[in-house]
């Protein structure tokens, strides 16, 4: 069985502020507060100028007329970790931090995100846009990736 682990999950809203960051497992350089939202508003930025450019001219088009949606990035990756962006149809991003080696990334933050909707979407006490302090999805996030 290869040996993989999920470093952190930092969840950016639409108009680029964190509103949720964990860590799961040693690995990752300490990071202080501000240094996240640094993190976030510049992922959110050049997130955005990704969306933008298209290396080559779309020859396909959907009915209408219209362009294909583009994605923006949607993986990092060094010989340390990986970073995979899924950008929800709202426009919050889900960054998930993890080793090179961890298998499925897209599935797994796809499941975080699923997660997101039944903890704190459906959370009557949560503020969109906001901080999210729900302890139910810590709690649920915990479960599912922190592995023993």
């Amino acid at each position: 069985m290869a040996w993989w682990v999920v470093f952190a999950l930092l969840i950016i809203n639409k108009a680029g502020g964190l509103i949720y960051n964990r860590t799961f497992a040693p690995g990752l350089q300490k990071l202080d507060s501000n240094d996240y939202l640094i993190l976030a508003g510049t992922f959110h930025g050049i997130h955005a100028i990704s969306r933008s450019i298209n290396p080559a001219p779309l020859a396909e088009r959907l009915p209408g007329n219209r362009k294909p949606p583009t994605t923006g990035i949607e993986s990092l990756e060094s010989s340390h970790f990986r970073l995979t962006c899924f950008q929800a149809p709202t426009g919050v991003k889900f960054l998930l931090v993890t080793s090179p080696e961890q298998p499925n990334t897209d599935v797994v933050v796809r499941r975080c995100y699923e997660l997101y909707g039944d903890f704190v979407m459906k959370n009557p006490f949560y503020s969109m846009e906001m901080p999210i302090r729900v302890e139910k999805f810590d709690r649920a996030l915990g479960g599912y990736l922190v592995r023993p």
